[in-house]
C-alpha cells in the first residue's frame, strides 16, 4: 500500500520550500511508518535548502521529530503500532568498529529505511538526515524510533530528535561537566541554549552565557544561566575570566562554529580545562592557533557531533527528566505552526526570533 500525504520539500537550491503530495510505501524488512505529530524546524533543514549539505535535490525536510509508530515492517521487534516515539538520525549498526567498542555514539554506519520516498511522478526524495518529518507520514528504518514517554507532549518530546539533544549532549556527554564545575556557553540560539540547561542539570554552579543579541541572553538565563555576557559590548574572554577568579571556566562551549568565537572559547577556558565544539562550521573556515598555546594550557579540545548521544539510552532518560519538570523541554517551543508556515519559519530563525519554530499536525496533541 502506498500513503498519499503532504509534506514540504526543497526541489532545488535556495527555492522557496513547497508543501506537495508525497508518497510513502508501507514499511518493508527494518523499517517503520510513523505519523508525526510534530516536527521543529531546524537550521539543518536550511543547510539542505540552500545546498550546503549536498546537491541531492529534491529533499524531503524536516528530521526533530516526534510521532506514533502506524505500522512495521517483517522482523521489527523494537518498537510496535501504537508506540509514541522520537525520531533520530543515529540508528546505531551494532557491528561497526565503534559498535564493537562499545561506543555505539559513535557508530560509523547508521541505518536510514532502504526504500524511496516519492512525489507524485515517482521522483525519489532525498530525507532530511534519513528522516524527511515535514509529512504526515514518514517512512524510517526502525532503529531511528526511540520509544518515550506517550505523556510527553510531542512539540517539546520531538526536539530531542537534533538540535536540544545536541546542546544537552554537549555539556552532559561531551564536555562532562560535573557538580560545581563553572561554564561558559557562546551563541545561545536553540543548541546553545539547550547547553545551558544541560549544564544546570549537571550542577554546574556558575553558567555564564555569551552573545549579540540581548533576547537570547534573556532566554539563557531563563535556562540556567547565571551570568550573561554581550560580546558586543565586552570583552568575552575577559569577561568570563571576571567571572570565575580570573581563571576561566572549567568547560566552554562553542555553539556558533566560527573561527573567532572557538578562539574565544580556547582562551575563556581555565588551564587544563575543555572546549567543546558544537556549532556547525562551514567547509571554507580555517583556524589557527599558536601550537605553544595549545600544548602550554593542557586540557581538552573536542567536538560534538549530535551531543554524542545514544537515542535508546538518552531520550528516554530526558523525557523523564522533563516529565519530572527538571528539564523544560516546553521553553525551546517558540512558536507552533502549520505544515505551510515552514518558509516564513526560516526567515524568524534567521532574524533570531525563535529558539524554534515547530510544525504540529492536526490531531498531534491527541495520544492513542
Amino acid at each position: 500500500m502506498t500513503h498519499r500525504v503532504r509534506g514540504v520539500i526543497a526541489r532545488s537550491k535556495g527555492a522557496p520550500v513547497e508543501t506537495t503530495t508525497i508518497l510513502v510505501p508501507d514499511p518493508g524488512p527494518g523499517e517503520a511508518l510513523v505519523r508525526v505529530q510534530a516536527c521543529g524546524v531546524c537550521h539543518t533543514d536550511l543547510h539542505y535548502r540552500e545546498g550546503g549539505i549536498n546537491d541531492e535535490f529534491p529533499f524531503l525536510l524536516g528530521h526533530e521529530a516526534a510521532g506514533i509508530v502506524e505500522s512495521v515492517g517483517p522482523d521489527v521487534t523494537s518498537v510496535a503500532p501504537g508506540d509514541f516515539v522520537v525520531l533520530n538520525w543515529r540508528a546505531v549498526c551494532g557491528t561497526c568498529r565503534a559498535c564493537r567498542r562499545g561506543r555505539p555514539w559513535y557508530c560509523f554506519a547508521t541505518h536510514n529505511a532502504t526504500q524511496p520516498m516519492t512525489l507524485e511522478d515517482g521522483t525519489p526524495l532525498s530525507p532530511a538526515l534519513g528522516i524527511g518529518a515535514f509529512a504526515e507520514k514518514t517512512l524510517v528504518a526502525a532503529g531511528q524510533c526511540t520509544k518515550v514517554d506517550p505523556a510527553a507532549s510531542p512539540a517539546a518530546a520531538g526536539l530531542l530528535g537534533c538540535g536540544v539533544m545536541a546542546g544537552l549532549g554537549a555539556a552532559l556527554n561531551t564536555g562532562n561537566v560535573g557538580r560545581g564545575d563553572s561554564v561558559a556557553v557562546i551563541g545561545c540560539g536553540g543548541v546553545g541554549n539547550a547547553a545551558v540547561a544541560g549544564a544546570r542539570l549537571a550542577g554546574a554552579s556558575r553558567i555564564i552565557a555569551v552573545d549579540l543579541d540581548d533576547r537570547k541572553l534573556e532566554w539563557a538565563r531563563g535556562l540556567g544561566a547565571t551570568h550573561t555576557v554581550n560580546g558586543r559590548t565586552e570583552d568575552v574572554v575577559k569577561a568570563v575570566q571576571e567571572l570565575t577568579g580570573g581563571n576561566g571556566a572549567d568547560v566552554v562551549i562553542e555553539a556558533v562554529g566560527r573561527p573567532e568565537t572557538y578562539r574565544q572559547a580556547f582562551y575563556a577556558r581555565d588551564l587544563a580545562g575543555t572546549v567543546v565544539l558544537v556549532g556547525v562550521p562551514t567547509p571554507d573556515m580555517k583556524l589557527e592557533l599558536p601550537l605553544i598555546d595549545v600544548f602550554g594550557r593542557g586540557g581538552a579540545l573536542k567536538s560534538s557531533w549530535y551531543g554524542d548521544c545514544l537515542p535508546e539510552r538518552d531520550f528516554p532518560l530526558l523525557i523523564d527528566l522533563y516529565l519530572q519538570g527538571r528539564l523544560d523541554l516546553d521553553a525551546f517551543v517558540s512558536e507552533t505552526i502549520p505544515l505551510d508556515g515552514v518558509e516564513d519559519a526560516f526567515a524568524r530563525m534567521e532574524r533570531g526570533e525563535v529558539l524554534r519554530s515547530v510544525v504540529e499536525f492536526q490531531g498531534a496533541a491527541t495520544q492513542p
